[in-house]
């Protein structure tokens, strides 16, 4: 609306535009944090999806050395066993 046509307004028309504006004020602050709550609960998510993946990447570690020191076992006991170092229990 032109300022002109703002002039021409009564007092009670004018008050009447205020409201309408103050409502959607309060309309577009609570769609506001909303969606920083959103985007708040995507960042949290994020950082937690971050912390799984460090997570999966080190237990991965974790299995693999676990698994070389099974081969390395393995690898000993036939070792031993082609030599005849292996007894048998009775």
């Amino acid at each position: 609306m032109l300022e002109k046509d703002l002039r021409k307004l009564n007092r009670t028309e004018l008050l009447e535009i205020m409201l309408e504006q103050q409502g959607e004020i309060d309309r577009l602050r609570k769609e506001l944090e909303d969606v920083r709550k959103q985007l708040d609960d995507r960042a949290i998510l994020l950082g937690e999806a971050g912390s799984i993946a460090e997570a999966s990447l080190r237990i991965n570690h974790i299995f693999a050395a676990a698994q070389k020191a099974a081969d390395d076992y393995l690898a000993g006991v036939r070792a031993s066993a082609e030599r005849g170092i292996l007894y048998k229990r009775n």
